[in-house]
């Protein structure tokens, strides 16, 4: 009798259990500012809520416990910032459309935010109704949702405050216009509404925005960015930032205070460092046994020579290797392609040069990341394009802000018209890609290949492009605020970072009329052997770093089965290869550093489980190197980051306007967005890639 009455017992609790779930998912939020005709108007969906909410808080009224309460005082509460937003959000979402680009492009930072806003409404909805087919089961736990009911009533109201942001943009500027056309600034926008609690779009609604398939790896990298930061800042071990990040996902409050005030307190070597672990031997092996096998995957090093390129009209000039900043230096360049062609650099083959070639720039807020952390699906393009891809390993700010990257870039373009066939193509197309802050550099690069009058790409594409580098205020901006991937803060240090400061004048003593400078607008210096920070003799062949001899452990097969080398080179002038294991004439006297040659049959068991073991001592050798020196390999910690790191526990409040104390120049070559038009109508085809939640949304509009 007893066992049956356990079992009884069980069944209604599972049963109970099942009925909290909800039936629909809240995954789409109304992705369309219109009401589609045939169905219920949007307003159902905030009436349903407050009808939900109702009925949970007369429910719990009567409760006496001090969660009932609480979950009382969180249901009135949240009918009222449903009653407090549904105004505003329903008049941006009339507006909304008359700020598309055009009928075809639907979207605009307006219509995110009410995207985001009702997406915070189904999610209140989701919990509602959970909490109101599971309040009478055993397993209800009040506890837990009156954290949950709080926390979804702190994200609409904060939500409701950008939504009187929104409102305060539409006053700046006319019908159509995006950015402000007067000068207003961002202190002044938000200056007129209460400070935004970035607090609860860190914590338990993290990712609210997102589909569910993508929420759990939002949460996980933000449970990696709190650890990480712990053995940062604390010199913690692989064991305590095991624990540490048990607790961030255990504490969704401890979370989202960590993640904000690393946000608001960190420097932007901290922002480097998290982005470098894309660059972490772990993660250097996964192009390898994840993404499509090609032939040739070389670095090339560009000595920094003279580079003579012909105008349209005809006459020679002369483009100088960037001096800017930090004096002379090798510039790298990461040839990938599916097969070997002829006349391909360092290769042997009969296979003739492919017709185009894709000129790549890789993003990481002009702060952080390479070739090689792109590289995954810079080889599966290369695959199904069957052309080669030439991306530009550029230097990062805050050592090397604008104008260096960008010179380097229109550097190696000059350099590649004139060695078409060391990359294997015929140069009949050239196609622009970047994504980031490399679409930001590839699109000014644009600017100075037609003021120089030099032959222009095919076409351009360009990712999430930040064209406006300064936080003009603009609706899609203000996502920043509750992205999980790029927050608010990271933002602003890497437009900080990458502002510049005035370049050192090029020496006078060896300007020549055929060479580009900085009066003509091409931004190339002179060479100077006395000029600070530019080393003399620059050495062919350097020394290859211990994290670069680790880069090529791992091992690939070409369809015919044969071994493929993946040979890091040097170039010391354009024609001059270091060569090894007969890839082309004649070995040259080497040292063992010169070149790496390497990798993994990833069909044999036997070496992924040599790989597999690699990967373990690599990323207990990297986290070894990161907590014991306090700094990963190539980035350099501030000297107060122990300072900043003892704040980071603290519970900061302050406005995100504390962020934009800064000014960037209305320079064309650093925001092409103030580009002239004239010199924009002149830009070959270009295609734009955004996505409906991208804070440089509008920069793309």
């Amino acid at each position: 009798m007893s066992l049956r009455i356990v079992n009884r017992g069980l069944q209604l609790i599972v049963r109970g259990y099942k009925n909290m779930a909800f039936p629909d998912s809240p995954a789409k939020a109304s992705l369309c500012c219109e009401e589609v005709e045939g169905t219920p108007p949007t307003q159902a969906m905030y009436e349903a809520l407050k009808e939900s909410c109702q009925n949970n808080a007369s429910y719990f009224h009567s409760d006496d416990s001090e969660n009932g309460q609480r979950l009382y005082q969180g249901f009135v509460t949240l009918i009222d910032h449903v009653n407090t937003v549904w105004p505003l959000v329903d008049h941006v979402r009339k507006v909304a459309p008359f700020y598309d680009f055009d009928a075809k492009s639907p979207g605009n930072g307006y219509r995110s935010f009410v995207s985001v806003v009702d997406s915070c409404v189904l999610h209140g909805l989701k919990l509602s109704r959970q909490i109101c087919t599971g309040r009478d089961t055993l397993l209800f736990r009040k506890g837990y949702f009156v954290k949950e009911v709080e926390s979804c009533g702190q994200l609409l109201a904060s939500l409701g405050t950008c939504i009187t942001h929104l409102h305060t943009l539409l006053s700046w500027a006319p019908t159509g216009e995006l950015f402000p056309t007067e000068n207003h600034t961002p202190e002044e926008l938000f200056s007129k509404a209460d400070t935004i609690n970035q607090y609860c779009f860190y914590g338990r609604c993290l990712g609210f925005q997102f589909q569910p398939s993508i929420r759990g790896i939002l949460k996980g990298i933000s449970i990696c960015m709190a650890g990480f930061s712990e053995a940062y800042y604390s010199h913690g071990n692989l064991i305590s930032s095991m624990w540490t990040g048990g607790q961030y996902l255990i504490d969704p409050e401890l979370r989202a205070r960590r993640i904000v005030n690393i946000s608001q307190s960190a420097s932007v070597e901290f922002c480097k460092a998290f982005w470098f672990l894309t660059e972490s031997e772990i993660m250097r092996r996964v192009p390898s046994l994840m993404s499509a096998t090609v032939a040739v995957n070389k670095l090339m090093i560009l000595q920094p020579e003279p580079v003579v390129v012909t105008t349209l009209d005809g006459r020679e000039t002369t483009v100088l290797p960037p001096t800017v900043h930090i004096g002379l230096h090798d510039l790298g360049a990461r040839l990938i392609s599916v097969n070997k062609r002829s006349g391909m650099v360092g290769e042997t083959s009969t296979l003739p040069p492919a017709e185009g070639v894709i000129f790549h720039c890789h993003g990481g807020g002009f702060v952080a990341q390479s070739s090689k952390s792109h590289e995954g699906y810079l080889r599966d393009w290369a695959t199904k394009l069957n052309m080669p891809i030439l991306s530009i390993d550029y230097s990062l700010a805050p050592k090397a802000p604008f104008p260096r990257a960008l010179e380097e870039i229109f550097y190696a373009y000059c350099w590649l018209l004139n060695h078409f066939s060391e990359v294997g193509t015929t140069g009949k197309r050239i196609v622009f890609a970047g994504d980031s802050a490399g679409a930001n550099l590839l699109a000014s690069c644009m600017l100075k290949i037609l003021k120089a009058n030099i032959r222009r790409p095919d076409g351009i594409f360009l990712a999430y492009a930040p064209l406006l580098v300064s936080f003009i205020p603009s609706p899609s901006r203000l996502l920043c605020l509750m992205d999980p991937l790029l927050p608010f803060g990271f933002m602003m240090r890497c437009l900080k970072d990458n502002k510049g400061k005035e370049a050192k004048k090029p020496n006078k003593e060896l300007t020549t009329s055929n060479v580009t400078t900085p009066m003509d607008g091409n931004g190339f210096l002179k060479v100077s052997a006395s000029q600070e920070g530019i080393s003399e003799g620059v050495s062919s062949y350097e020394e290859v770093s211990p994290s670069d001899m680790t880069e090529l452990q791992a091992h690939k097969c070409e369809p015919n089965g044969g071994q493929v080398a993946t040979v890091r080179i040097r170039l010391s002038r354009p024609l001059r290869v270091r060569q090894r294991h007969g890839l082309g004439g004649s070995p040259v006297p080497r040292r063992d550093s010169d070149v790496e040659t390497v990798s993994t049959l990833v069909a044999e068991p036997a070496l992924i489980s040599e790989a597999a073991t690699g990967i373990m001592d690599a990323m207990t050798s990297r986290f070894a190197s990161i907590t014991d020196s306090n700094s990963i390999p190539g980035v350099e910690l501030a000297q107060d980051a122990l300072a900043v790191g003892s704040n980071l526990d603290a519970l900061i409040a302050r406005s995100p306007s504390d962020d934009f104390i800064f000014s960037v120049p209305r320079e064309p070559l650093l925001s092409p967005y103030w580009a002239d038009d004239e010199l924009l109508k002149n830009f070959p085809p270009v295609r734009l890639l955004s996505v409906h939640l991208d804070p440089c949304l509008d920069d793309c509009n």
